[in-house]
């Protein structure tokens, strides 16, 4: 995947998101749509990682084709 498709998937995926969070303004989410939000967060977070990685791999002169998704054990253990 390159970055030209990871960032479209990113915003397919945020867009995907709002339209969750903005459907249920008030109301609040029910269990599938609470697990769907988590699901949707953690890939978001692993694609934007990816993204990093690929982009810092590139500045160092090395080939971003070696980035590697990492785990949602890992990028969830980010701060922000």
């Amino acid at each position: 995947m390159d970055d030209r498709e990871i960032i479209n998937r990113i915003s397919a995926l945020a867009d995907e998101e709002r339209a969750l969070e903005e459907a249920h303004v008030g109301d609040g989410l029910g269990e599938s749509d609470q697990e769907r939000l988590r699901s949707l967060e953690v890939t978001l977070d692993q694609l934007w990682d990816l993204l990093r990685q690929r982009r810092a791999l590139r500045e160092a002169g090395k080939s971003p084709e070696t980035a590697a998704p990492r785990g949602p054990e890992t990028v969830e253990r980010y701060l922000q």
